[in-house]
């Protein structure tokens, strides 16, 4: 076989012509910015169903956004920092509320909540005003500020983690470019104008731990900057007030998102939402279809209709953790970006459905189930173990905990008044091998097994495992939970 060879210059000529090519190539300018990426021009004919394809597209990526909106709307018309239902902390915007103790039981407002941490939350409208928040000195007590952006993803690296020292901070919004002033420790920058604040302090189950973390919760005061003077300001968190809840017969979490107004809300929340890089497209194909609906009463109508008909097909299944994130071994699942979703719509409006506003994984793991060791769905009638052999107890440096939540992911209100157990326990027995068994079940496992159990409904629950500033065994899933078993 002839081999064909090519002179040097031959070489030197082709490569300058195909140097050349790139080069006028490149004065051909691609669209880049929203304006350059115009989607079909008003007035285009646009059927049913494409109406209907992009609408569904666009619950599926708006869920969350609007979601979050509409918590900001309602917990920001508290006249001051009290209570809701005396249960839940609400705050006028740019302020945050304390709890004093564990979540109660009783309400319904988030779905999911813990009883490991004392909470706070609070709204803000970074456009009007920066936010002054104070770290006070937790000690060796695991915390977290968690800072989210109106896409629920996290900014910010608050923290024991984190290594943050006490003192002042400042939240500001995407377009501030003023100069913090003098006592500020750091500026910590919100991607969108509509921002929540959600501190985390790990408390145990004892009246003496309850006590001793009042000083610290006192001083956790988030405050808009024009009052900020340098000085420490405290709250005392027990005597705020309470405000009524309005009669609802629903049952489960509040309805956040309400299908037949969603259509109406998008538009405010797609401008106090910018895109992300290489959205541009997406919101100016969403705009199309909602610009035309103004105009047009039938794709208005048609737009309402499909979004009764997502939230059924598409949303809803997301309450079962089996569509949530992805297998953390023996049956368990776990979410993979949680409040770092970028543009993971798919996980992102996952979570927001079964478990708004998570940490991200260096703060808090979570890995949940629905189902036992047979791949049969977790029934109170049942009594179920779980059994950390000796040593494998899951690996953290802040703390861990296994909470029971009923069908609605509320807690189960029961006699013993526990949801869960873990660091924050102090009566746990140990098997005689060293291994840890809890029990879960709408019947007590026995006398000597009530330390380690958590009452359950006589139906549906699911179990939910949070690990708390987690070694990295956990991060990688190289430890996994140990499986359900079904005792009787």
């Amino acid at each position: 076989m002839k081999i064909t060879t090519v002179a040097i210059p031959a070489l030197a000529a082709l490569a300058f012509s195909l140097e050349t090519m790139c080069a006028q190539a490149q004065q051909v300018p691609l669209p880049t910015t929203a304006a350059e990426i115009p989607g079909p021009p008003p007035g285009t004919a646009m059927t049913k169903e494409y109406v209907q394809m992009v609408g569904r597209m666009a619950y599926l990526w708006g869920w969350p956004l609007v979601n979050s909106h509409n918590r900001r709307e309602a917990f920001g018309k508290a006249p001051e920092q009290g209570l809701l239902g005396s249960v839940v902390p609400v705050a006028p915007i740019g302020q945050v509320t304390m709890l004093t103790d564990y979540i109660q039981p009783d309400q319904s407002f988030i779905t999911c909540p813990n009883q490991d941490v004392v909470y706070g939350g609070g709204y803000f409208a970074l456009d009007k005003e920066p936010v002054v928040f104070q770290v006070p000195d937790f000690g060796d007590r695991f915390w977290v500020y968690a800072l989210y952006d109106g896409r629920t993803d996290e900014f910010g690296e608050i923290g024991k983690a984190y290594g943050t020292k006490p003192g002042f901070y400042l939240i500001v919004g995407p377009n501030w470019k003023g100069a913090p002033p003098a006592g500020i420790n750091a500026v910590v920058r919100s991607s969108t104008d509509l921002a929540f604040a959600a501190p985390r302090i790990f408390k145990d189950d004892t009246a003496e731990d309850t006590k001793a973390i009042q000083p610290v919760l006192s001083q956790i005061m988030f405050y808009p900057l024009s009052q900020f003077d340098g000085k420490m300001k405290t709250k005392d968190w027990s005597k705020i007030p309470n405000f009524p809840v309005p009669n609802t017969s629903e049952k489960g979490e509040t309805k956040w998102v309400v299908p037949e107004a969603f259509f109406d809300q998008l538009p405010e929340v797609m401008k106090e939402v910018p895109p992300l890089p290489g959205e541009e497209a997406l919101y100016k194909w969403i705009d199309s279809v909602l610009e035309a609906a103004d105009k047009d009463p039938t794709i208005k109508q048609t737009l309402k209709e499909t979004a009764v008909t997502a939230e059924d097909e598409l949303i809803s299944p997301f309450f079962h953790w089996r569509y949530n994130g992805r297998p953390a071994g023996n049956g368990w699942n776990s979410p993979v970006n949680n409040a770092q979703w970028g543009t993971d719509y798919l996980n992102r409006t996952g979570t927001a459905k079964s478990n708004m506003y998570d940490n991200r994984p260096n703060e808090t793991k979570y890995i949940y189930r629905d189902f036992d060791s047979q791949g049969q769905q977790l029934d109170g009638q049942n009594i179920y173990s779980v059994t950390f052999p000796k040593g494998q107890l899951p690996p953290v440096k802040g703390f861990w905990s296994l909470t029971l939540y009923d069908q609605y992911h509320l807690f189960h209100p029961n006699a013993l008044k526990r949801y869960s157990l873990g660091t924050k326990n102090k009566a746990l027995q140990h098997n005689q091998d060293g291994s840890l068994t809890l029990y879960f079940g709408a019947a007590s496992p026995g006398k000597d097994k009530e330390a380690n159990w958590v009452p359950a409904p006589n139906g549906t629950f699911s179990l939910y495992l949070r690990a708390y500033w987690a070694d990295q065994p956990v991060l990688d899933a190289s430890w996994m939970p140990p499986n359900v078993e079904k005792v009787k």
